[in-house]
């Protein structure tokens, strides 16, 4: 994730010093305009770390950093001064997270102080941020297969692991695209990054630019604040972009240049953020068929699929269908605090015959919906979807043999008046 650096100084000479101590820390950095007021300058350029000279900050000290680390940013302070201060020092450390730094130390030691708080603000964010999406954890051996479709599937995926080539994952709606995607970037060099995944269709055309770019204070009516974007947030990572052939096409020029040069710019903004990101697309739609029809562009399509990864459908690989089922009962078992733990034989069957149209995450729905119906042990053809259960067996003459089709017919020959226990 990118760290946002604001440099509030009144010493040109100073502010050069400072730009150049933090070009290496891949941060993005803006300088206040000397002289102006402090808060127009603080609220103009929303941060995550602010470095601030001891001239610059209007007394009582305690009370303007307290302010500052107030503001909707949460930003970590920094005060450097010429000049040492014990007392002030204390004061300044007692009112927050400050640190003060003493500009008689070299670039080197300033530098490494500065990474220090940029390196733990990056991390406490990615952890934040992974904590609010609440996804779960993924890793490459959820996939492992007895299916040799999956088998050869898995040795592509895992050559793909550890380069930070753009992948373009392609695969019917619930065979878990993202979920794969989550497993690389976990098993990959990036794993300590963020994953930012990004839904393309559930954002209205007006807001695809800002979301995945962000955007400054007033670059459009609402736009109360600047915001990061998703590729701003992914620094350091991967980002996922979710139904990319719902992008619409001026913004696929835009992803483009962004794939190309790996700069962004936010809406309202000039200034170019240099950005380090994998990225990874999916989708449920024929691109080939898009690109005909001039409704998906080429040049973006080869950007995006330097490797293309075909997810089986369910279906293709169903020897894995019982060890799916149980796991994921194991799993509602526990959600649920239920007691069911097992399917009978003639269920698994079932479960096993199905085509499910609605993959892995059909699947899931299922054995959550049967875990909850259930009423005993183990779960049974009555506590399955109709959609699954079989239909009932037929004899050799083509006559139903169900119970209640013997019930029908027997009922009907007494109506008309022929018994068949007569007949023997």
């Amino acid at each position: 994730m990118h760290v946002r650096a604001l440099l509030i100084v009144d010493n040109a000479e100073l502010e050069r010093r400072l730009d150049r101590i933090f070009e290496p820390l891949e941060t993005a950095v803006a300088t206040a305009p000397q002289k102006a007021v402090l808060w127009d300058r603080v609220k103009a350029f929303p941060a995550d770390l602010i470095v601030i000279g001891r001239a610059s900050l209007p007394n009582p000290i305690e009370a303007t950093v307290e302010t500052i680390q107030a503001l909707p940013e949460r930003p970590e302070v920094i005060v450097v001064s010429n000049e040492e201060n014990a007392a002030e020092r204390a004061r300044l450390l007692i009112a927050g997270r400050t640190a003060v730094l003493n500009l008689s130390l070299d670039d080197t030691t300033l530098r490494d102080a500065f990474n220090a708080f940029v390196t733990r603000h990056r991390k406490t964010s990615i952890e934040r941020l992974q904590h609010e999406i609440d996804a779960p954890q993924a890793k490459l051996s959820d996939f492992e297969s007895a299916s040799v479709t999956m088998q050869s599937f898995l040795r592509i995926v895992n050559r793909v692991v550890e380069p930070d080539s753009s992948l373009l994952i392609q695969g019917e709606t619930g065979v878990g695209k993202e979920r794969l995607a989550r497993a690389i970037h976990a098993a990959s060099p990036r794993a300590s990054g963020p994953f930012i995944p990004v839904i393309l269709s559930a954002f209205p055309e007006t807001l695809v630019e800002g979301e995945l770019f962000g955007y400054e204070t007033g670059a459009f009516t609402g736009a109360v604040s600047a915001r990061r974007g998703c590729f701003e947030m992914a620094h350091g990572g991967t980002i996922f972009l979710d139904e990319i052939g719902e992008l619409p096409q001026h913004m696929q020029v835009k992803l483009l240049r962004v794939l190309q040069e790996r700069v962004i710019q936010r809406l309202g903004s000039e200034e170019s953020i240099h950005v380090h990101v994998r990225v990874m697309a999916a989708t449920n739609r024929n691109l080939h068929d898009e690109m005909k029809a001039e409704s998906f562009r080429r040049d973006l399509y080869y950007r995006l699929s330097v490797v293309t990864l075909d997810v089986p459908s369910l279906r293709q690989h169903s020897e894995d269908i019982p060890k799916l089922a149980e796991r994921y009962l194991a799993g509602f078992r526990i959600r649920l605090s239920s007691n069911v733990a097992s399917f009978s034989e003639e269920a698994m069957q079932a479960l096993s015959r199905y085509s499910w149209p609605g993959n892995i995450r059909e699947l899931i729905n299922v054995v959550e919906r049967s875990v909850l119906l259930c009423e005993g042990d183990p779960i049974t053809l009555d506590d399955l979807p109709r959609t699954i259960v079989p239909a009932p067996r037929h004899t050799g003459d083509g006559n139903s043999s169900s119970a209640l089709d013997v019930l029908s017919t027997s009922f009907i020959l007494r109506l008309v008046g022929i018994d068949g226990a007569s007949d023997q």
